[in-house]
């Protein structure tokens, strides 16, 4: 297979380091919040790639960190007076939650930052005995940008320029011997957590966390390391330079990014008032949608998110489950046998459609092109599965589809779920109740549609409801 390798700007033959094997790390998200769908994106595309590796025959190991001690958590813990380490609990728990229900596969690790802290303050100090790194008055470490030669290679900036005065790339301070350098290692502020190390109480750079989570989770060098294009600079550059100069060894032999996520053709962003979670998405639409709706791009390109194209997304997946469900029917009520010669023919065209997919996934990871192989295939079953055929045709044409789906993380069993129409009975039924002062009823069916995930609101207009 191809993948295109940000390093080199071109599709390259993918050459793992061992045979068989992959070695893969994908940033992961800083947990002071819900995550947003900007995040889902990487999510969901790589979770799409590894799970096509595995179909391959790969064997995955899979590391996406959470980064658990960043300002944005600290003025968070801070807002609520309660601990930093309370924060990134809750919203990891969070955020697991969300992926799950996107149906993105937990990663064989989930590091935590603050749990390797120790890695983190080691590589440091092995930066500042070969040079590449300094210890400033106030016990700030910086990575010595102009000693690592190749500083820039994955961007394609030109350091000179960056020292020049690209104030937008560039954090000046007074204290660095230059305006591109970098912090590894910070001092503690007033009420923020902090750990010990030999040049003062403080803690990591953000690029350095994930620097030693690889190296220890996967190696000093890997297969791939991917993420959003936003992180290409300055995280994956500095990541680049200080492993390598930690090391001597490559860090990466290539790199994945997935292009931006606007809304209705603008960037996110809280003050447009266009920023949405995960979670907000799930009130109005089965997250199985929003990943399909992702998916149906090339991971490469950008992606715009508005309410019209996720419809269109709800109904392009709806067609397939439907094919889903129309075999499940015609299989369970077939007739039992081995398949005529006819229907062996008939399947063995199908493959085609599996051919397809293989083909799009291997060029770059294609979903785009792999989701229209889906629909050919659903195209044909329409076409070929009737209450003639026999339970084993019927049922490898449903296996086909599930182990195309499944490698795009989409599921084709439908969760049993309440209607719209039984929840509104369920209300009226409830308000019925509370009008009899039967309370206990009430709160009853109150409970029972909470544990359904239906939950209520009582408002001087009635009673609102919501899925959650």
């Amino acid at each position: 297979m191809k993948i295109y390798n940000t390093m080199t700007r071109q599709k390259e033959e993918f050459v793992p380091l061992t045979e068989g094997k992959l070695l893969m790390y994908v940033c992961g998200p800083t947990v002071y919040n819900y995550i947003h769908i900007g995040n889902a994106r990487p999510m969901i595309v790589f979770d799409t790639f590894r799970r096509y590796m595995e179909y391959k025959g790969y064997e995955v190991n899979y590391v996406s960190n959470f980064t658990d001690v960043d300002d944005k958590i600290i003025q968070k813990a801070a807002q609520e007076g309660v601990d930093a380490s309370v924060v990134s609990a809750r919203y990891i728990t969070e955020c697991k939650k969300d992926m799950e229900d996107l149906n993105v596969m937990p990663a064989t690790v989930h590091p935590l930052a603050t749990e390797e802290i120790d890695g983190m303050i080691e590589m440091t100090g092995q930066l500042i005995d070969k040079g590449y790194a300094y210890v400033a008055e106030d016990g700030t470490v910086y990575f010595r940008t102009g000693k690592f030669k190749d500083y820039g290679k994955l961007s394609h900036k030109n350091l000179e320029d960056l020292q020049a005065g690209h104030r937008d790339i560039q954090v000046t301070g007074e204290l660095k011997e230059s305006p591109s350098d970098f912090v590894l290692w910070k001092p503690k502020k007033e009420g923020e957590p902090f750990w010990n190390s030999p040049w003062c109480e403080g803690r990591p750079g953000w690029h350095m966390e994930c620097s030693v989570m690889s190296k220890k989770y996967l190696g000093e060098t890997i297969d791939i390391h991917a993420g959003g294009e936003d992180l290409i600079f300055p995280h994956h550059e500095n990541e680049i330079a200080q492993s390598e100069a930690a090391s001597g060894r490559p860090f990466a032999r290539y790199w994945m990014h997935n292009g931006f996520l606007n809304i209705d053709n603008h960037k996110m962003s809280k003050s447009a008032g266009n920023f949405f979670t995960v979670r907000e998405i799930g009130e109005k639409y089965d997250l199985q949608v929003l990943r399909f709706f992702m998916l149906s791009a090339h991971y490469r390109s950008p992606l715009n998110f508005s309410a019209e194209l996720m419809e269109a997304a709800k109904s392009s997946l709806e067609r397939i489950l439907t094919a889903a469900d129309n075999l499940t029917r015609l299989r369970d009520a077939a007739r039992a046998g081995a398949m005529t010669d006819e229907e062996t023919k008939l399947y063995e065209a199908a493959d085609v459609f599996r051919q397809k997919f293989g083909q799009a996934m291997d060029d770059d990871c294609n979903t785009a092109d792999a989701v229209a192989a889906v629909f050919e295939l659903v195209k044909y079953i329409n076409l070929n599965a009737s209450a003639e055929h026999t339970k084993e045709y019927l049922q490898k044409l449903y296996d086909c589809l599930h182990t195309l789906c499944g490698v795009l993380g989409i599921r084709i069993e439908r969760e049993a779920q309440l209607l719209d129409a039984d929840i509104e009975k369920l209300i009226e039924e409830r308000t019925a109740a509370r009008k009899n002062k039967d309370f206990a009823r009430a709160d009853q069916i109150r409970d029972e549609l909470a544990g359904l995930g239906i939950l209520l609101k009582d408002t001087r207009e009635g009673v609102t409801w919501k899925r959650v």
